[in-house]
């Protein structure tokens, strides 16, 4: 037996030092006082007090009490995209403090990002950490000019990272479209409402300081909330946190272009074909407009058939609203909202469901939704032969983008299929090897031109299904071919030996790597 010694509580109460059953014994010493408990990584352990000020008079004083030094890690959300002022506005403060090597974790970059671009020469930001990025940032990086090799995660392996500690966060500052004064953020209301928070959520939870950024500051409580109080450190308001114009699209449009339409009509009839359009059936596609197109289609199908689905998911836009008001789907998941309608629907709409990135495609979860998507349409920079897709770089090795969700659909979807002309730029689509590697061919079941139909041999099932079908079935050889025929061979890039970007696979694995041209 252990010998029990005595110890006092602030309060004058004797207690024995350890009790058996229950372990060693830590006195009250106020209640105030953390009193020695150690918590979980993922709990913050700030103890705020009645009383204490969460709301700070400017972003300076936010930095002063983030603390943040040279060779830290912050990060940003993209749910403001091309309109976002909060990345820049940040980091243009933490240079005039002299802050040098920073790590810019963003859940994407835009171009109206820029600026980071001469933060990269003077060596204020040297490492970079994006789902998908495209402008001026990934051009300098394509060129070299990051001292650190860039990394590029999908949606859901950025969410993975983050809560296995694989990316530590010290600060993330989160773009708050409202915020109340004590830090319960939600999307749908301000001047610079953007819907859906979910890029933003594993940041806010799992950094070792969140800071919310406002133009829109309520009082306390507010309604709804979408990243809880418990999450966030400081709240500062500002005049604006982004501009509308580039926030939201206004209203995504379904393409007229001809070509464009034939294969969107080829891609419905192979889901139909699949046998997977039926009564509980999920889907997800782009916000372009030949997948907005694609889903027009299925909604034809979906009418004629009597079909009602379970859910559509991904980005939501407000053509899958449409087909949810009008019965064809019980619910929407959402992770972010590209257009107006789809704020407005998440708003107002209690079917129109909120996920995280991690909920959304985080392979080390309990549960993804991607998991038990049915149908997913994908787009493409290059296929190959092998049917492995880049769309992070284009023809000439330039970054123009990135996985984000694509790799994570195409993982979980049952049918996974890419939609695209044969050429474009009079360049062939199909090649022999792809520039980068994105989305590894094992996860590809179709492609779909305006010239053929060609599906991954590993499909036995679903090839066996479309033989029975007046669809233009070809080999992807014979597609390549076909396009080359009309274009030539292309000539392969020239690249130098140092790698400015990595590229991970969902599980953080390496799947390919980015060379400077």
């Amino acid at each position: 037996m252990k010998p029990i010694k005595t110890v006092k509580t602030i309060l004058g109460r004797e207690l024995p030092d350890y009790i058996e059953g229950y372990g060693e014994v830590k006195p009250f010493q106020g209640a105030f006082s953390d009193g020695g408990i150690k918590t979980r990584k993922a709990v913050k352990l700030t103890n705020v007090r009645p009383g204490d000020r969460k709301v700070l008079a400017s972003l300076e004083e936010a930095l002063d009490k983030a603390n943040i030094d040279d060779g830290m890690t912050i990060s940003f959300h993209h749910h403001l995209r091309n309109g976002d002022h909060v990345l820049n506005m940040v980091v243009e403060a933490l240079a005039r403090r002299g802050i040098k090597d920073l790590t810019i974790a963003a859940s994407s970059i835009f171009p109206v990002h820029a600026p980071l671009v001469e933060h990269m020469r003077s060596g204020v930001v040297t490492g970079m950490i994006a789902n998908y990025m495209l402008g001026p940032v990934p051009e300098a990086i394509s060129r070299g000019e990051l001292k650190k090799p860039a990394l590029m995660q999908t949606h859901g392996g950025r969410a993975r990272a983050i809560e296995s500690g694989e990316l530590h966060i010290d600060v993330a500052f989160i773009a708050a479209p409202t915020a109340d004064t004590y830090g319960n953020i939600n999307g749908v209301y301000g001047k610079s409402a953007c819907g859906t928070l979910g890029y933003a959520v594993s940041d806010a939870e799992y950094a070792d300081k969140t800071i919310a950024i406002t133009d829109n500051l309520v009082s306390f409580p507010a309604c709804p909330i979408e990243i809880s109080q418990v999450f966030v450190d400081y709240v500062v308001q500002v005049e604006s946190i982004g501009d509308p114009e580039g926030i939201v699209s206004g209203t995504t449009k379904i393409t007229k272009d001809p070509v464009a339409l034939i294969i969107a009509k080829r891609a419905a009839e192979v889901m139909k074909a699949s046998g997977l359009v039926k009564e509980g059936m999920s889907f997800q596609t782009g916000a372009g407009g030949t997948s907005l197109a694609v889903a027009a289609e299925l909604k034809g199908i979906m009418k004629r058939e009597e079909v009602v689905g379970s859910f559509a998911a991904g980005g939501i836009t407000g053509y899958l609203v449409e087909m949810l008001e009008e019965g064809l789907f019980r619910t929407l998941f959402d992770v972010q909202c590209f257009d107006l309608k789809a704020i407005e629907s998440y708003r107002d709409n209690a079917r129109h469901q909120v996920m995280s990135a991690s909920m959304y495609g985080n392979p080390h979860t309990k549960g993804a939704v991607v998991n038990n998507l049915d149908i997913m349409i994908l787009g493409a920079t290059e296929i190959d032969t092998e049917f492995n897709v880049n769309v992070t770089t284009g023809s000439n090795g330039v970054i123009i983008g990135g996985s984000g969700g694509h790799s994570d659909t195409a993982a979980g979807s049952k049918l996974a299929i890419v939609v695209t002309k044969l050429m474009k730029a009079r360049l062939s689509m199909i090649k022999a090897k792809v520039t980068t590697i994105t989305t590894p061919g094992e996860n590809i079941d179709v492609v779909v031109t305006e010239r053929g139909i060609a599906v991954n041999p590993k499909r036995v099932d679903l090839l066996e299904k479309l033989s029975k079908t007046k669809l233009p079935l070809m080999t992807i050889e014979e597609l390549k071919t076909l396009a080359e025929k009309i274009t030539g061979v292309p000539k392969g890039i020239e690249t130098s030996e140092k790698i400015v970007a990595v590229v991970e696979y969902r599980d953080g694995s390496v799947i390919d790597v980015v060379r400077m041209v």
